[in-house]
């Protein structure tokens, strides 16, 4: 799944006032709030002190502004330019189809069919439009397994959750409960999961 020669630094991105809200986010594009553009400083500053190396690494982030901020943030507090990094598609947010928008705790309301199945299969459950938890694995597997070089990755929660389960082998319904912190960087090696 991933090399034994490439460690990724992973970041969520920052708060946003969705985050906060407990709204749906998925593939919206929703920007970073003030707390959320000081966990992004802070984790590039976390960055910074690992030394050179690291700014040798490759630079990847979704394609999703929030994520792209949070990069450019990033790169700024380790003074490097905050333009020069790649967009990945791949590493996008679960697409909440037709839960997005929308706050978590109306969906037993706007929603009781989708909660109920989404409660029997939470890892497979696919809401209208969107993706399952089965389909962002596969997706991001397929990537992490072409990762071929050190890199620092700015993406999201779905995602963090996801490849942490990965590396770890854990189960579905283990990875729908870990946590997704937002002011912390990810170390992931083959096997293992360390936090800076």
């Amino acid at each position: 799944m991933i090399r034994d020669d490439v460690t990724v630094y992973f970041i969520r991105h920052g708060q946003t006032d969705w985050n906060a809200a407990r709204r749906y986010q998925g593939q919206r594009d929703i920007p970073l709030n003030d707390l959320g553009r000081a966990q992004a400083r802070r984790n590039g500053e976390a960055l910074l002190t690992l030394g050179e190396a690291i700014a040798q690494a490759e630079f990847l982030s979704s394609p999703l502004g929030r994520a792209r901020e949070t990069m450019e943030i990033v790169r700024a507090a380790m003074h490097l330019d905050p333009a020069d990094y790649r967009v990945v598609d791949d590493i996008k947010e679960i697409h909440y189809g037709h839960w997005e928008g929308v706050l978590a705790e109306e969906m037993p309301q706007l929603d009781p069919d989708g909660v109920a199945a989404r409660r029997l299969d939470p890892f497979g459950w696919r809401p209208l439009g969107g993706e399952s938890y089965a389909d962002l694995a596969e997706r991001i597997g397929a990537w992490l397994s072409s990762v071929d070089r050190n890199a620092i990755v700015t993406s999201h929660g779905g995602v963090m959750r996801t490849l942490q389960g990965l590396v770890l082998g854990l189960t579905p319904a283990e990875i729908l409960s870990l946590d997704a912190p937002q002011d912390r960087i990810m170390v992931l090696r083959r096997g293992t999961v360390d936090w800076l």
